[in-house]
């Protein structure tokens, strides 16, 4: 049993069909910190609690960008966390992510995020073990039913029997539990088994994947039972009081028209990389040992006092305002357009960044338009995920806000 401190949700503002669909600039990990910093800033907003109570990081998905080399200092890095922190990448669903919440160890950030329906998930375990409203595993279920595999080869494999899934999987492993009654939350299904197998009135949630234990959390009252399950596999916990909950959740766009041009991949240069890791991903400019002027990003020589005696990184902030900008029509190899491209001036300070626009079609953004800064997948190059900011304009930033 742990002490729940909170739950951060995102949603990506794209749909598509109905559902929620990432944009070409997002992926698990952008998803995940998304909801990982809604969680932090509305904890520290709330009750001063935040980035120095967490003790440890489990990031939990089947959609892990990078599976040589690792996510752990892109993830730490867009949470602004020290990267002396311990990280665990965890393949896995909905039953791992509730499993984790339940016994994880006081401090532990609990992340999760899925592709398809898109969103992400954030659980802070209460770094006092006590407080928060505790979460209490009823059983688990663990069993064998691959409807849906996917190999080393990356090749996904599904073997379609929505009869045998539903019998012998799902309502097997929720059977499996013991439940005196019927869940009244649960993850993993669709909304028709959903509203088969819950308790009645129980809501269908915007993801089906690792996310969605974080989505049910969010939904439960006190006493309700909450149950996640992915294929023949369930976990079943109750919740003793409704938690904070955080949300990141735009309202939805249709996917916009564009094309892609083919041309030559551009190869990534490692040098580059990694000096520009840790200012574009923590949003942090140079600022001049001498004279403290701020630079993004960090230059060798002071533009303005010419000193070259060196720089300390200074956290910029993540609002501002749109100086000017360009819509790019012209084709670009490997790259989706039409694109937006814009000068952001920082609030309170005199630096302008030149960054992407997301979250909203190309050239709908203006010159005097407010956002806010956001991590977002600059681009893939020779494999590697290259994280940067964008600016989400405030016209596409109608957040739901803290829910209790």
């Amino acid at each position: 049993m742990s002490g729940l401190a909170g739950i951060g949700t995102y949603l990506p503002g794209w749909e598509n069909s109905g559902r929620r669909v990432v944009g070409a600039d997002e992926d698990a990990l952008t998803m995940a910190v998304a909801a990982g910093r809604a969680l932090l800033t509305g904890l520290r907003a709330d009750s001063g609690r935040g980035v120095d109570d967490v003790t440890r990081v489990v990031l939990v998905s089947r959609d892990l960008p990078l599976l040589e080399g690792g996510n752990s200092a892109a993830l730490l890095a867009g949470l602004g966390l020290s990267d002396q922190l311990p990280v665990v990448e965890q393949v896995g669903g909905g039953p791992a992510v509730l499993d984790l919440v339940a016994t994880s160890l006081p401090g532990t950030l609990v992340l999760a995020a899925d592709l398809e329906p898109a969103g992400g998930g954030a659980a802070l375990i209460s770094p006092d073990g006590t407080l928060g409203a505790a979460v209490d595993v009823l059983g688990r279920v663990t069993r064998s039913l691959p409807v849906t595999s996917r190999g080393r080869d990356g090749v996904r494999w599904e073997y379609d029997d929505p009869r045998l899934m539903l019998e012998r999987g799902t309502k097997t492993a929720i059977d499996g539990l013991g439940l005196a009654e019927k869940p009244d939350v649960i993850a993993g299904l669709a909304p028709k088994p959903t509203r088969l197998l819950g308790r009645g009135g129980a809501r269908a949630l915007p993801t089906t994947g690792a996310s969605s234990a974080m989505f049910a959390l969010a939904e439960a009252g006190p006493g309700d039972v909450v149950v996640a399950t992915e294929q023949a596999t369930a976990v079943g916990a109750t919740i003793a009081r409704a938690v904070p909950t955080f949300r990141d959740e735009v309202a939805t766009l249709p996917v916009p028209r564009t094309r892609t041009t083919q041309g030559p991949d551009i190869g990534i240069s490692l040098p580059a990389y990694e000096r520009a890791f840790e200012a574009k991903l923590r949003w942090e400019a140079g600022s001049c040992d001498v004279c403290g002027h701020l630079a993004m990003p960090p230059r060798l020589r002071c533009t303005a006092c010419g000193s070259e005696d060196g720089w300390s990184l200074t956290p910029l902030p993540r609002t501002g305002e749109v100086y000017t900008k360009v819509d790019i029509h012209v084709p670009v190899p490997g790259r989706a357009t039409p694109y937006s491209l814009a000068i952001v001036q920082l609030d309170g300070t005199d630096v302008r960044v030149l960054v992407s626009v997301t979250g909203a079609p190309s050239g709908t953004v203006e010159i005097g338009d407010r956002g806010r800064l956001v991590l977002r997948l600059v681009d893939t190059r020779s494999g590697v995920p290259d994280y940067g900011h964008a600016l989400r304009p405030e016209v596409a930033d109608q957040t739901r806000g803290e829910s209790t």
